[in-house]
């Protein structure tokens, strides 16, 4: 099943259920300084979920885009992208679990066709020490649903993702798991302020028992491993709590946040653990395929980092991100020359934008005609990163590799002359240097800020100057 075939039976399917489909905010919110992106469902919702009322009513769905720069480093593997879309349902004091698993479970099962069988979840074990229970009710909703199905419905206690990768889950459908299934917005019970909510949450897995355990990841597999075989598609969020002085109390009102992941549910409808094969990404990858004259058996990781950055940058340049060197706009800078990086692998050295922004734009035609409708800027804009980056990263990485055949550790000086003269950002110095097995010196990024802070203060003394 095609990435927009499910997006449109889950917008239908909850209208079918009485919700109202909102409209997806931007991926930079003007009006939250505390976040970078858009990087849940949630997020624009947050207030809603706090108590207010919307004014759409207490049944909401969407899908919304989403950037997170924190997993930039982790693009290359098959399951990591830094945009992506997320399928969202919330009930905003109206019903809760015994109709929010079931519906999820038809959605799944029944609209997207996921064999029940390769189906595996998660719930929360309890908190003794802050009076919270196990959550029982979402395993017996869990266990009824895998039963009328005619499959197992195991349950193991995990407690924590380290016991897992210890003990495995031995081939339990449910799983119990501490904080990694809590939700609230500063993390554990223990990190949580008083009179902020939070609640359990139940994950679901596919599973992909074709893809053999990463031994890297733990010695077995189990529905929080890293290992490969399992691949989380969606949370439900159950907020039912309030910290108090004296401990949690149940809140009057009990929501529930889901979010679902468009691309990895997409990869599971394939059954196929690498979500670049997906139609949203894979004409991306057709066209590196083209204009490099390479495979992606043979050049997967390259092909995987361009696709990912440049189609992320193109949805930020549409919402109006343009490259820079602070805030969103260094993140925007950082995945346009990334990808650029990754793009002298394939032998590729320009114009990237503007022969991949055309293939993005047709991909998110339905969804996203302004990619399309202001194609002419988002070319423009990302062709001058492309070019002001090319004239220097040669000479970056030529310097780099002087240094790497001298044997000599890189030194805070080294990077922050590479980032001064040849504009190479902090975080790709030292990606580089690992792929060229160069040390950094154990000192390096209390020198590096060192010179940065001598930099600005002298910027600060020449604009005080010129102004007296």
């Amino acid at each position: 099943m095609q990435a927009r075939e499910i997006r449109r039976a889950y917008l239908d399917m909850l209208v079918a259920h009485g919700h109202v489909i909102i409209p997806r905010a931007p991926l930079v919110l003007r009006d939250d300084p505390t976040t970078l992106f858009t990087g849940s469902g949630m997020q624009p919702l947050l207030k809603y979920l706090l108590g207010a009322d919307h004014p759409s009513g207490a049944r909401l769905g969407d899908v919304q885009p989403c950037l997170r720069a924190q997993d930039m480093n982790d693009v290359g593997d098959n399951r990591h992208t830094t945009f992506f879309e997320m399928l969202g349902n919330w009930s905003l004091g109206d019903y809760s679990k015994s109709v929010q698993i079931p519906m999820l479970w038809h959605f799944l099962t029944d609209l997207v066709g996921l064999p029940p069988e390769r189906i595996f979840v998660s719930a929360f074990i309890g908190d003794p020490v802050h009076g919270i229970p196990r959550d029982e009710e979402s395993a017996e909703i869990w266990t009824d649903l895998f039963r009328a199905a005619g499959i197992s419905h195991e349950r193991v206690d995990l407690g924590t993702e380290e016991h897992g990768n210890e003990v495995g889950n031995q081939g339990a459908r449910i799983a119990f798991y501490g904080h990694k299934n809590w939700w609230s917005r500063f993390g554990g019970p223990d990190e949580m302020p008083v009179g902020d909510p939070g609640g359990p949450d139940s994950e679901v897995f596919f599973h992909f028992p074709q893809v053999p355990h990463d031994t890297r990841f733990g010695r077995f597999p189990h529905q929080n491993s890293d290992g490969g075989q399992y691949l989380e598609i969606g949370n439900s969020v159950f907020m039912q709590y309030r910290k108090t002085e004296t401990g949690f109390a149940e809140l009057p009102r009990h929501n529930v946040d889901f979010g679902g992941g468009l691309e990895r549910i997409a990869a599971a409808s394939i059954d196929n653990p690498d979500v670049y094969r997906i139609d949203r990404l894979w004409p991306i990858v057709q066209a590196l395929e083209s204009m490099s004259g390479k495979s992606y058996d043979e050049a997967t990781v390259a092909m995987r980092v361009v696709t990912d950055h440049l189609r992320g940058a193109a949805l930020l340049a549409a919402d109006g991100v343009m490259p820079g060197n602070k805030t969103q706009s260094y993140v925007m800078r950082r995945l346009v020359r990334r990808g650029l990086r990754y793009a002298l692998e394939l032998d590729l050295t320009g114009g990237l934008a503007e022969k991949l922004v055309p293939v993005v734009a047709e991909i998110y035609k339905d969804v996203y005609p302004e990619i399309g409708d202001h194609g002419d800027h988002i070319i423009a804009v990302l062709s001058k990163e492309e070019r002001t980056f090319a004239r220097t990263l040669r000479k970056g990485l030529g310097q780099m590799r002087r240094r790497a055949k001298d044997g000599t550790a890189l030194s805070g000086q080294d990077v922050f002359e590479l980032h001064d003269r040849f504009g190479m950002p902090v975080e790709l110095c030292v990606e580089e240097a690992g792929r060229m097995g160069m040390a950094l010196r154990p000192t390096w990024q209390a020198e590096y800020d060192d010179l940065m802070d001598g930099q600005r203060n002298r910027s600060h003394e020449a604009r005080v100057a010129a102004q007296a």
